[in-house]
């Protein structure tokens, strides 16, 4: 049984990712058993939650599968904030995430969660644009070195949609519904009898 701090590294560092299929949603399950729930918001207030929920939702909406709020992104990012990222990242997301209002606001006068749904995808392209150019090509998502005691500056969007995209397809119904990864059954009863189905002697 892990621990809570391997649960986390488990899960903020993506980890599990890397694992096959069964062993990944195994390990998943296992981490957020460990985890649980958590009962309050501890690094974000009610406002900076309601625009990381939305930002989130932009990145991975519902369609036919499910999106972003759905499996609760907004609460890992909240999570992971509080209890595994060191004081610098926090000290980045958090400032980021306060500029996105500061940008609105200069944009339509209204605060993110506030503004037309036109006029916040043009934020989330400018973030995303923004990105691109910054980003090394060699480096992926996956392997952003989030190990606490480690130098990172990775800044606020690139954290945001690395963190979404983590909660996202480590939670079971991204990883069944979106990666089509087959649910590992609770139990296996190789001898049930299926009803009307005919045996034949050898």
């Amino acid at each position: 049984m892990m621990n809570r701090r391997e649960a986390l590294q488990l899960l903020a560092t993506a980890a599990a990712l890397q694992l096959a299929p069964r062993k990944m949603l195994a390990a998943v399950r296992e981490a957020r058993a460990v985890l649980g729930d958590s009962p309050a918001l501890r690094t974000l207030n009610a406002h900076q939650y309601a625009t990381v929920k939305e930002m989130a939702e932009m990145i991975l909406p519902r369609t036919e599968t499910p999106g972003a709020a759905d499996v609760g992104a907004s609460e890992f990012i909240d999570l992971i904030l509080t209890e595994w990222s060191d004081e610098p990242e926090r000290t980045r997301f958090m400032g980021g995430l306060n500029e996105v209002d500061g940008r609105t606001r200069a944009m339509c006068g209204k605060d993110f969660i506030e503004c037309s749904a036109e006029q916040r995808a043009e934020l989330m392209r400018d973030l995303g644009l923004k990105m691109v150019e910054e980003t090394d090509p060699a480096q992926d998502w996956q392997e952003a070195d989030s190990q606490s005691g480690t130098e990172n500056h990775e800044t606020f969007y690139p954290m945001l949609r690395r963190l979404t995209l983590t909660a996202y397809y480590t939670s079971e119904a991204g990883a069944t519904q979106a990666l089509h990864y087959e649910i590992i059954p609770e139990r296996h009863d190789p001898c049930v009898q299926i009803q009307g189905a005919k045996v034949e002697r050898q």
